[in-house]
């Protein structure tokens, strides 16, 4: 289970509070106005962004002041961070290793990973000579060799098309199945959430509300969920 307990989040101006708990094995939609704290509140369980007050905790684990690579944590960001000079192997294989010094069974864990996301075949080619929805497998391939309990997706398929979009969210809803993750995923668009979440929480007006059942939620929304969804 994720937990932020009285958590409170300042950048300037900017304030967020979050006091929620996700159960394990959920998975969750963060949906919120543009600018309202959707990222940041990400980025505060990533361990990417500092709580001036509060509680992060993650199975039992408090985690709010660890490094975000000692979090039990794998973060997947709009932009999907591959590296341009390094093939899809080695972008991969940094999931692992920074310094990319894979052992043999690292290597094994690795393919295992381009071949559950469908680029078998492509290992040795650069970010530049794959699709947009290919570079999202493949980065969708680092976050899934680190074999973390917890994983956040921020945006990171919105630059797709709508039809690739669903196929990687239909991807992610596999993964996610088939290892048992808690998920929290960043989105604007209510067609993801009906596609993939058990879970939403609304972000606005400087609060990230609990999770409440996204089916219920979406059908018959509060009116600050009302204005946002239009």
């Amino acid at each position: 289970m994720l937990k932020l307990e009285g958590v409170r989040i300042q950048q300037g101006s900017f304030s967020l509070t979050a006091d929620l708990a996700v159960e394990k094995g959920r998975k969750v939609a963060v949906i919120g106005p543009s600018g309202a704290g959707k990222s940041t509140l990400l980025g505060a369980v990533g361990g990417f962004v500092d709580v001036v007050a509060g509680r992060v905790a993650c199975g039992g684990q408090d985690i709010t002041d660890a490094r975000p690579g000692a979090r039990p944590v794998a973060m997947l960001f709009q932009d999907n961070n591959l590296f341009p000079h390094l093939s899809i192997r080695q972008n991969v294989g940094l999931g692992l290793r920074s310094n990319l010094r894979l052992s043999a069974r690292d290597a094994q864990q690795v393919q295992a990973a381009i071949a559950r996301v469908g680029l078998d075949g492509m290992e040795e080619r650069r970010p530049a000579a794959l699709s947009g929805g290919q570079q999202s497998r493949a980065a969708l391939a680092r976050v899934l060799v680190q074999d973390k309990p917890l994983l956040l997706l921020d945006e990171p398929f919105a630059a797709l098309g709508p039809a690739l979009r669903a196929e990687m969210l239909a991807l992610v809803g596999d993964l996610v199945a088939e290892t048992g993750a808690t998920l929290l995923m960043v989105t604007h668009a209510p067609e993801d959430v009906a596609r993939i979440a058990d879970d939403v929480i609304f972000v606005d007006a400087g609060r990230a509300d609990a999770p409440v059942l996204a089916a219920a939620l979406m059908a018959n929304p509060p009116p600050a969920l009302r204005a946002y969804l239009g």
